[in-house]
């Protein structure tokens, strides 16, 4: 049977990318099929309402075997879906540099490690409010001991770390180490979150984490508090495999591991489920760019070959790797993010030339 995918263009300068980026996957003349959305002021007024079109995107995403997202303003609906309705638990977002990537770094060379973020969780959960709700919930500082003063004007947020969805992450962080290692990497994973402040919730995902590692005594594990691996993925990104983080570190430091490989442009994303994944560039949709189509397609086609593997199409998923790497090798054709003057069709055009 065929794998059909859904193709949801984003907003803003995202459908830019993604429109060549869906042309090249078309001309691998796989085994594929497409169910291709508007963008989201088009995909409003084509269905007549933002309900009507979230409600076509949810049904087209449970029909399908994956989805490639473009970034979203928030006019653009399915993202909630994709995440909390099929339950895709692991974002991973790869920080792979290669040559002709225009990373800050003197030595980029050795910078190959994955961040493997827990995506359902944390403060991401949404659960926030009138601090003078709190008046009535005993709640007392492990550091001042004293009991939370509820009087000020204020709001709060709730931070949820369960032992479940730790010890899930964790699990799917060394199946990837332990894969990535059979293909030649370290075979090493990381775990970092401030469990030195936070004792009760980043301790328990520390301490699921180490646990889940000592079950895969192939791997070598090592741990550090967030802000001195903020300090590392800076000074010594090489030394990194598969970094495992809790969901608001991951979101943030992901970032800080694209700027070390040459920026947002260059980072795709996909995020695991048990039974579906769908894929995204971890970039923005770039409202100061729309229009001008010299937005970088490089992080939407990275993320379109982590979906290739995904449905089993390894060989096209080498393929179009290495046809980009040809691209970066040659120096040219180059979007301005960096150094270069192509746009980005030029850019799509180089690749399928090597193609």
């Amino acid at each position: 049977m065929p794998k059909h995918v859904v193709i949801i263009p984003g907003d803003d300068a995202a459908p830019e990318a993604m429109a060549p980026a869906v042309e090249i996957l078309k001309s691998l003349a796989l085994d594929l099929t497409f169910t291709e959305f508007p963008s989201g002021v088009e995909g409003v007024q084509q269905y007549g309402s933002r309900g009507a079109f979230d409600a076509a995107l949810r049904e087209a995403i449970d029909r399908s075997d994956s989805t490639l997202f473009g970034s979203t303003n928030g006019t653009t609906g399915g993202l909630n879906h994709l995440r909390w309705g099929k339950q895709t638990f692991a974002n991973v977002r790869p920080a792979r540099w290669r040559p002709g990537f225009r990373s800050p770094l003197k030595n980029p060379e050795h910078i190959d490690f994955v961040i493997v973020r827990e995506n359902l969780e944390d403060l991401y959960m949404g659960l926030e409010g009138d601090l003078g709700l709190l008046s009535s919930l005993p709640v007392t500082s492990w550091l001042t001991r004293k009991p939370l003063d509820t009087t000020p004007t204020g709001k709060f947020a709730i931070k949820v770390i369960t032992e479940e969805g730790s010890r899930r992450i964790a699990r799917f962080a060394c199946e990837l180490a332990r894969k990535r290692k059979a293909q030649g990497g370290r075979g090493k994973i990381t775990c970092t979150s401030k469990y030195n402040m936070l004792r009760d919730s980043d301790g328990l995902f520390r301490r699921v984490v180490e646990e889940t590692a000592k079950g895969y005594p192939d791997l070598h594990y090592e741990q550090y508090i967030v802000d001195d691996f903020a300090r590392r993925i800076v000074a010594s990104p090489g030394d990194f495999d598969v970094v495992v983080m809790p969901n608001l570190y991951g979101d943030i430091l992901s970032d800080a591991a694209a700027g070390t490989i040459g920026g947002l442009g260059l980072a795709p994303s996909g995020c695991y489920g048990e039974t579906y994944a769908y894929f995204e560039s971890i970039h923005g949709s770039a409202p100061d760019i729309v229009g001008r189509h010299i937005i970088n397609p490089t992080a939407t086609l990275l993320s379109a070959i982590m979906m290739l593997e995904y449905l089993g199409f390894e060989a096209a998923a080498s393929r179009l790797d290495q046809a980009i790497v040809h691209v970066y090798a040659d120096g040219q054709p180059l979007t301005p993010d960096q150094g270069g003057s192509a746009s980005t069709m030029d850019f799509c055009a180089a690749v399928r030339r090597y193609l």
